[in-house]
């Protein structure tokens, strides 16, 4: 099933297994992948920044998604983002026909205004097709590109296929703030936000109006808990 705006919980954002000798770990990606079945995740996203892509060849990265979808009984988003957009064409285009739910697509460092921004993500879904559910990465303190509520909007409101934001400004609640007050009044439709940081602040994210965790975190199972907690009002 494709990611849609409706997507909640817990995804974790999971590591790229590798062997000593620098080798993925095939072995590990199906203990993983059950790992976090088991813990309570609703969704699972591979090959991002914690994923170490850019250490992985195509065929590699293409190998492991195919893996990770084969193996999970929850929706999978792969991270496509690539330094030119027919390399993110041909892997968000492969690992969807895999059945992947959706991609991820980080915006690269060189983006400075709010227009290069904007156009960035024209440009990478006019390439990926806009059939293709993707992820905004909004993680300025890795990515160094700043992306404000108004940006976020525009991307959301000019890409259809726009249905989620991970969210890791630091902390960045008044962003999710903002964004849940333009659906209020009108000039937002849906989205998802799933949040990051390590889960730190995961708590008064909820309280914003998050969706849930998207993180590379050690004990998803708390993640969990906490989202769910905080969904049934115990905020103790």
């Amino acid at each position: 099933m494709k990611l849609d705006h409706t997507a909640r919980g817990v995804f974790p954002i999971a590591p790229t297994p590798f062997l000593p000798d620098g080798a993925v770990d095939t072995k590990s990606i199906d203990t993983m992948c059950d790992f976090y079945f088991s813990a309570g995740a609703t969704g699972l996203t591979i090959l991002g920044i914690m994923g170490e892509a850019p250490k992985l060849d195509a065929d590699e990265a293409l190998a492991i998604s195919r893996q990770v979808i084969g193996r999970c009984e929850i929706p999978v988003i792969v991270g496509v983002s690539a330094s030119g957009f027919a390399a993110m064409r041909n892997l968000a285009r492969a690992v969807m026909d895999a059945g992947a739910a959706g991609v991820m697509i980080a915006p690269p460092p060189s983006l400075r205004t709010d227009d290069q921004i904007v156009t960035y993500y024209h440009n990478a879904i006019e390439a990926i097709g806009g059939e293709i559910p993707f992820v905004i990465q909004d993680y300025p303190l890795t990515l160094s590109v700043i992306m404000t509520p108004a940006v976020i909007r525009r991307i959301v409101m000019d890409l259809p296929s726009c249905v989620m934001l991970k969210h890791e400004d630091w902390p960045g609640l008044e962003k999710i703030s903002a964004l849940r007050a333009f659906q209020r009044e009108g000039s937002l439709r849906p989205l998802s936000i799933l949040t990051g940081n390590g889960g730190l602040f995961l708590d008064f994210e909820m309280e914003r109006g998050a969706d849930g965790a998207m993180t590379g975190y050690c004990f998803p199972d708390m993640l969990a808990d906490v989202v769910r907690l905080s969904n049934d009002g115990k905020r103790d």
